[in-house]
């Protein structure tokens, strides 16, 4: 199995680490470039800054190369930012430019609706498919999910909020896996989309 981290902004080490942990030492491979995508079973998009990281899709040529893989059946676990940039729409909030999204979740989200990074927390996840205790989610200036739409099916919750939406085997986070020490959630989308 050869996994993908989108290596070009955001919380890649953390991501590759938990791949590897779940999936064994040497099974990641970071993505900055088209021929590196080329070559991955799987893609983790991490948080990161949503901005930042749609610009250097452009400047690497690796935005119409992702979408092509996605659109042929490559499974994408997006956190966060990763989210954002896979929605088919984000209602514009003041401050930076939105990014330009690859838009093939059928969700509108916010960024950073849960306010800056002093209004970070740590909540119980509800997801669909895991066993025992409810998902430890870290939430740091992540988006709201506003609209889930035909096209996405919700399969995460804190409290009543959705905060995790899929469409086949591209999944969509509002919050950060990588940083709660659990890896159950790439267990179930490695297992759920690669089986």
């Amino acid at each position: 199995m050869k996994l993908g981290v989108l290596a070009l902004q955001g919380d890649v080490p953390e991501h590759r680490t938990s791949l590897e942990r779940v999936a064994g030492p040497g099974s990641v491979t970071l993505v900055h470039r088209p021929a590196e995508l080329a070559e991955v079973e799987a893609l983790s998009m991490p948080g990161g800054e949503s901005t930042t990281i749609s610009r250097l899709l452009d400047e690497t040529r690796l935005r119409d190369p992702l979408r092509s893989r996605i659109e042929e059946g490559l499974p994408v676990l997006a956190t966060c930012a990763g989210l954002i940039l896979l929605s088919r729409e984000i209602e514009t909030v003041a401050g930076p430019r939105d990014p330009v999204p690859i838009p093939v979740l059928d969700v509108t989200v916010r960024r950073n609706d849960y306010g800056r990074q002093r209004d970070s927390f740590e909540g119980p996840v509800e997801v669909n498919g895991l066993t025992g205790a409810k998902f430890p989610g870290v939430f740091i200036r992540a988006p709201r999910i506003l609209r889930v739409g035909p096209g996405a099916e919700a399969f995460a919750w804190q409290g009543k909020e959705v905060v995790g939406v899929r469409r086949g085997r591209v999944w969509g986070l509002t919050f950060h896996p990588e940083l709660s020490g659990d890896l159950r959630l790439f267990d179930h989308f490695l297992e759920s989309t690669l089986g």
